[in-house]
């Protein structure tokens, strides 16, 4: 397609756009379905129909790749609210699934009928196991390879050394006229029934974190998996509810979210105080936008309480690719002051910051060198 063709497409045809050009066949329709959702208020838009929507949702998968097709989504849902598009058991069967349309079901999921129902969890598990598929691996090295060190005992009992790294480790000290090596450096398995780490995910479920709601259930099953850690779930509007039981399958997780409530983050920070056994093996990440609906005074002095008893605090403004998230700035400066990293990550470096953050590296270093650091 020449750039002829593609500035009409833009333009939108008839008399304002200037280039004079009429289109025919395939690239005529697809300027029908843009039309039909960008100039609406024309005769031949969407309108409420639900063989028109089933139709456009079918043109639009035919004419344009899958990650333009999750925007023209997206933006047929905001500007037109065409909710019908996912009450509607044929039309949910025929649309590109992604997080923000995950996000969208779970805030609407108690108006979905019940007919709609089973193919809405369909679709939010197609999405929830291609984030698996990208993100388990690169989560489980960075967190394991962190802790590896930790795993090692250098000190073993007797019944804990293992004789195979031993061996190797202290081939240099092999006496020939023994016939025998001496294990100057014994390096044991590790107490395995205890966790090295312990992780809480504190996860802000107002409307306006639906994408990272999304992200922090995957990326909390995948931690859950890990031997070494014991990672616990915890959500909150303005009621607080601990998750971790269904962290085994993150497709119950998220349909346990209610999307859409208020906040109280004090609320939340204090059932986290409650529930934290070993605060100096702990890392909080809180993962809200601080508009805190409930005490700042009393959010405050929570935060500070942890930070004073030892916890690994971080907030995380978002947790998607969203772009720049909308926070409240006096709170985000409030916790940088006592040494919290305050930042918005991308999914792709969750893995790393939860890597560092257990390896007890500066998180406020690691986000620097990752250019996360919040613009002022």
């Amino acid at each position: 397609m020449d750039n002829l063709h593609k500035w009409r497409l833009v333009l939108g045809g008839k008399d304002a756009d200037g280039t004079g050009f009429n289109l025919a066949g395939n690239e005529l329709k697809m300027d029908q379905t843009l039309e039909a959702l960008y100039d609406s208020e024309k005769k031949g838009g969407l309108g409420p129909s639900s063989p028109n929507v089933s139709r456009w949702l079918g043109d639009i998968r035919t004419f344009f790749p899958a990650s333009v097709v999750q925007v023209m989504q997206r933006d047929a849902l905001q500007r037109l609210n065409i909710t019908q598009m996912l009450f509607e058991k044929e039309m949910l069967e025929n649309v590109e699934p992604d997080v923000h349309l995950v996000a969208t079901l779970l805030t609407l999921r108690h108006a979905i009928p019940d007919k709609t129902k089973d193919t809405a969890r369909q679709v939010v598990r197609r999405v929830v196991e291609e984030l698996l598929k990208k993100l388990t691996q690169p989560t489980q090295q960075a967190i394991t390879g962190s802790l590896h060190r930790s795993i090692r005992n250098r000190r073993p009992k007797h019944n804990e050394i293992n004789w195979h790294a031993t061996i190797l480790k202290n081939l240099r000290h092999y006496q020939p006229e023994y016939k025998t090596i001496i294990p100057e450096t014994r390096i044991g398995y590790g107490r395995k029934t205890t966790s090295l780490k312990d992780v809480v995910l504190c996860l802000d479920q107002s409307g306006s974190m639906g994408t990272s709601v999304v992200y922090s259930g995957i990326f909390g099953s995948v931690m859950a998996s890990i031997p070494a850690i014991k990672t616990k779930m915890v959500v909150f509007d303005t009621a607080v509810a601990d998750l971790t039981e269904e962290l085994k399958d993150p497709v119950d997780l998220l349909f346990g979210v209610q999307l859409g409530g208020g906040t109280d983050i004090q609320l939340a920070l204090n059932y986290c105080q409650q529930i934290i056994t070993r605060p100096a093996d702990t890392v909080l990440v809180l993962i809200t936008d601080l508009f805190e609906g409930g005490s700042n005074d009393r959010m405050r002095k929570r935060a500070a309480e942890l930070v004073a008893a030892g916890v690994q605090v971080i907030v995380l403004l978002a947790l998607n690719d969203d772009g720049a998230p909308y926070y409240d700035h006096e709170n985000a400066q409030f916790l940088s002051n006592l040494g919290i990293p305050v930042f918005a990550c991308t999914p792709d470096k969750f893995p790393d910051m939860m890597a560092a953050a257990l390896s007890k590296q500066d998180i406020n270093t690691w986000a620097a060198r990752e250019d996360l650091v919040l613009k002022k």
